[in-house]
């Protein structure tokens, strides 16, 4: 591990790369702070403190704080996750993006095309909503959000989101290509991590009034850091199943013969299952925001953070989504015909029918203890 980090200072390559993604991360901070005209911050911050925990309180975080600044960045990356999304469940039900799915390199090229388009047509929706939204809003005193409230307002703020999360895309890819990879996970990383310093600093105001001991304060780090090696090691856990590949001779050469392996994700569907859970979930809480009725309210209450209601239905939505994006993304009939296609088997099982069952009884095991695993990540908060 430390010769890893003495590579970067030793392999210009890797320097050039790591310094090309931290000044897009500083551009995409500098971003966040860049605020969309036409809206008094002062009452949007006020409304935002008291949106915590809700629908819009997710947004912003994944947003690193764009949204309660209603900056040009305010919709964050989550457009293009969303249209990333739809396109990949598409696949499953329109044969056309099936059959570009299976063409390989520029199948994935015309999909990821078709992805930005839908990031635009998504942001300039959420964009208008937001804006109308806004114009209804009002902060503490029945202070107006929106300055000057119409159709110029609504116009204007839709180009100006668009634009933004449009930029905020190309960042991404510019970090896929250019810089370390994973552009568009770095950047939800870097608006997540965005909260750290305020959040360190509270920690240490909390420990110099003594509202927090030292021994709370060091139990925490050490959970935090229990917490992270926890989940890289089972982020890169991985049930193998052998697969042998028969000999095959063409000419005078020999093809085939070797010992591989299938490698199946303990967590095949990745931060996905939380992202859906919390936004169901917390989306009667961001309705009861705008009805003023007292059992709305109240039933809304109890399903925020640190209910039981609230825990136990996150739990089930989760593991609800985990075997559904799975069973989506992962089709073990498909990975058992190429097998067959390529002179490939698993060793005590005959091809076809016999092997896709037996990888899905794996993958529905394995995604089960993948479920308990991102449900206790979620919930140990």
């Amino acid at each position: 591990m430390i010769g890893g980090f003495q590579n970067i200072v030793k392999v210009p390559e890797l320097k050039r790369r790591i310094l090309f993604t931290l000044i897009m991360l500083a551009v995409y901070r500098a971003g966040c702070h860049i605020p969309t005209p036409g809206i008094n911050n002062e009452a949007l911050g006020a409304f935002f403190a008291h949106a915590q925990g809700t629908l819009l309180g997710l947004f912003d975080m994944f947003a690193g704080g764009a949204m309660k600044r209603f900056s040009v960045m305010a919709l964050g990356i989550m457009p293009y996750i969303s249209s990333s999304i739809i396109l990949e469940l598409l696949t499953v039900v329109v044969p056309f993006l099936e059959k570009l799915k299976k063409e390989g390199e520029a199948g994935r090229k015309k999909i990821t095309q078709y992805t930005r388009y839908g990031t635009v047509v998504l942001s300039m929706i959420q964009g208008f909503g937001i804006a109308v939204g806004f114009e209804k809003m009002v902060g503490p005193g029945n202070t107006m959000i929106v300055l000057e409230p119409g159709w110029s307002f609504r116009l204007f703020t839709m180009l100006t989101l668009t634009a933004g999360t449009a930029f905020l895309m190309w960042l991404g890819e510019m970090i896929t290509e250019r810089g370390i990879g994973n552009g568009i996970s770095l950047i939800i990383f870097g608006g997540i991590v965005a909260a750290m310093p305020s959040a360190f600093g509270n920690t240490v105001r909390l420990l110099r009034t003594g509202e927090m001991g030292i021994f709370f304060v060091l139990l925490l780090i050490i959970l935090m850091v229990g917490v992270i090696a926890a989940i890289v090691f089972v982020e890169r856990g991985q049930r193998r199943i052998p697969v042998q590949y028969a000999k095959r001779v063409i000419g005078r050469k020999v093809y085939g013969g070797q010992s591989r392996y299938l490698p199946l994700k303990i967590n095949t569907s990745g931060v996905i299952p939380p992202i859906f859970a919390s936004s169901i979930i917390m989306f009667p809480a961001t309705i009861a925001q705008f009805i003023e009725i007292k059992w709305v309210k109240a039933a809304a209450d109890t399903m925020m953070p640190g209910h039981i209601l609230y825990s136990v239905l996150y739990v089930a939505f989760i593991f609800f989504f985990a075997y559904f994006y799975t069973a989506v993304t992962f089709n073990p009939v498909d990975v058992a015909e190429n097998l067959k296609k390529y002179g490939g088997y698993i060793p005590g099982l005959r091809p076809g029918k016999p092997t896709s069952e037996y990888i899905d009884r794996v993958l529905t095991r394995i995604t089960l203890g993948g479920a308990i695993y991102v449900s206790s990540i979620c919930i140990l908060p």
